[in-house]
């Protein structure tokens, strides 16, 4: 079934760059710096807002969404209680802009990634900083968990993607993939030992990493890909790019579903991220400064 847009968000005055979901609110986090909140059904937007003095590059809710977790493009992390509603810590651990963060419940940690190339692993219930991990390949784009949560993959600016297990962070694999950077990454829901990731080279490919064996590339876009999400079944992935288009692509054939674009209601400008609301919903964010809800 093809996917079509259900509502349209509009507030931010620059490009929205990140995105999170607690079961009944989406914030987002854009370069206007601001963080903001909306109710999905409405799309109008909540009674809350935070406000920094840089652009804010990414955001996770912890804790069973008790915390929200900021990342800027100036490398600092701000943490904010959210029944509090009160920041309640500030690092200055990296010391570059912060594209990823995410949590493993599994482990009880939650990790970020900078633009120097620098991991680093964070307690979820007291935010005390576990290790830091200089891995020197430029830009972290993404961080990506696999379903049990053992294992963190990054795409790295160098090309190739890493994966560490979550126990000793020892590199697992190192397997050179895309042309001047991997951008997009995710552990496919159906087979372990595959993971889809995206580039800068515009092309996704799969793999069998366990054997470090290439499956199958896409020409997928015609500029960056930014993000690769499943749907909870595990059916499709979605693909979004600098291209300003978003892309559906069926999980067991690999092969070529649908194309979104501004034409079909989609963004006019950079598609920069995109998360699942439920088993049927996503939401996107874009440069043009609009969230999108879309359904199945």
């Amino acid at each position: 079934m093809p996917i079509h847009r259900l509502a349209e968000i509009t507030g931010h005055n620059a490009g929205v760059y990140g995105l999170a979901y607690d079961g009944t609110f989406i914030y987002s986090a854009s370069a206007d710096r601001y963080i903001t909140r909306w109710n999905p059904t409405t799309g109008t937007q909540d009674n809350f807002a935070i406000a920094f003095d840089h652009p804010v590059y990414t955001i996770c809710l912890v804790n069973d969404n008790q915390f929200l977790i900021a990342g800027l493009n100036t490398g600092d992390i701000h943490i904010f209680d959210l029944e509090k509603r009160m920041e309640i810590r500030c690092f200055k651990q990296h010391p570059s802009a912060i594209f990823s963060i995410i949590e493993n419940p599994s482990t009880g940690q939650w990790y970020s990634a900078d633009a120097d190339g620098n991991l680093a692993v964070w307690s979820t219930h007291t935010h005390e900083l576990l290790a830091f991990f200089p891995f020197n390949c430029g830009k972290i784009r993404r961080l990506a968990l696999n379903n049990t949560g053992d294992l963190l993959a990054l795409a790295c600016q160098d090309g190739a993607f890493r994966i560490l297990d979550t126990h000793f962070f020892n590199e697992v694999t190192k397997i050179p993939a895309h042309t001047d950077g991997t951008t997009a990454i995710l552990f496919d829901p159906h087979m372990p030992s595959r993971i889809w990731t995206g580039g800068k080279d515009a092309m996704i490919r799969i793999w069998d990493w366990e054997k470090g064996q290439l499956i199958n590339e896409i020409p997928a876009h015609n500029f960056v890909v930014y993000d690769l999400v499943t749907n909870q079944t595990g059916s499709i992935v979605i693909s979004a790019s600098r291209d300003k288009t978003l892309k559906v692509w069926d999980t067991e054939t690999m092969s070529f579903l649908q194309r979104v674009d501004h034409k079909l209601a989609g963004h006019r400008h950079s598609v920069n991220v995109i998360i699942p609301l439920d088993t049927h919903k996503w939401v996107s964010a874009s440069d043009d400064k609009r969230i999108l809800i879309w359904s199945e």
